[in-house]
């Protein structure tokens, strides 16, 4: 796991300068230019006390609707879900820096209650704020980022957003792995990227955007350090034959396309409805 920080000097060392949002080149077919696509910004991401963040909406939600904020499960303040536990309405009073385009901070967002939070088969917790989108909207100029409902396509041109960092690390979805196993945690169809994403401990929960569309496709959570097989810090892959593969220095991304089909009118969790394929409690 790209770990929760506390005070991690390398990891500062290593961070260096921001770097620039990265953009997406133009697509063009013979005779015909396509519109460029809009560079990836830092709107509607956010910072934590330890990980990085989004302000996310789905297909459904209105801009009525109480804002969620999404991360990574094992940035959670009450610490890392157990294997197999899930977390559902628990409260909490965690605050948020809300970063606009330049990646400057803008406000402090609350949440009151943690409405969905695992470790297992995924590695996610969204947090229910105090406003909502229009709200945001009005006081701030800064949307949510819109969760992609449909699953990610290798080869897709990404941004991974750091609130945490305010750095961006532009690369491609290299693949899907089967099972991906870090210690005692398992998760199910991750995202590998390719190497020029060289994410560091504070990514955690970063949203990984589509260059193409704007939507977030996944969220950031991990990569193997130093070559170890299966140990914190050092995921395995596990394919469908149980066949084990270490690739040192090649980082991760839990999917994101499963959880809009579990959330109802009103941001309203449900995880009995149509569709909803995550762990229950």
């Amino acid at each position: 796991m790209k770990k929760p920080l506390g005070a991690v000097l390398f990891a500062l060392v290593m961070a260096g300068a921001g770097a620039a949002p990265a953009v997406a080149a133009p697509v063009s077919t013979e005779g015909t230019a396509a519109p460029a696509v809009k560079a990836v910004d830092f709107a509607g991401t956010v910072s934590l006390s330890n990980c990085s963040g989004s302000v996310v909406r789905f297909p459904n939600s209105a801009d009525s609707d109480p804002a969620l904020v999404m991360t990574n499960g094992h940035c959670l303040e009450t610490g890392f879900p157990e294997p197999g536990e899930v977390i559902t309405g628990q409260s909490s009073s965690r605050t948020f820096g809300l970063l606009n385009s330049s990646g400057s901070k803008v406000a402090t967002l609350r949440a009151n209650q943690v409405v969905y939070s695992t470790m297992t088969d995924t590695d996610v917790t969204i947090y229910r704020l105090t406003t909502t989108y229009a709200a945001i909207k009005s006081s701030y100029g800064i949307s949510p980022l819109t969760v992609q409902n449909t699953h990610p396509t290798a080869g897709t041109a990404i941004t991974v957003v750091s609130g945490y960092w305010k750095r961006t690390y532009a690369c491609n979805i290299d693949g899907f792995v089967y099972r991906l196993k870090e210690g005692d945690w398992t998760w199910k169809d991750s995202v590998r990227y390719t190497s020029a994403c060289q994410t560091i401990g504070g990514t955690s929960g970063s949203p990984v955007i589509d260059n193409a569309t704007g939507k977030v496709v996944a969220v950031n959570n991990t990569g193997n350090e130093d070559g170890q097989r299966c140990t914190e810090n050092n995921p395995c892959e596990v394919d469908e034959n149980g066949q084990v593969t270490v690739r040192q220095g090649i980082n991760y991304a839990e999917e994101t396309y499963q959880i809009p089909a579990c959330f109802a009118a009103g941001n309203k969790l449900d995880l009995n409805a149509s569709g909803c394929v995550l762990p229950k409690p």
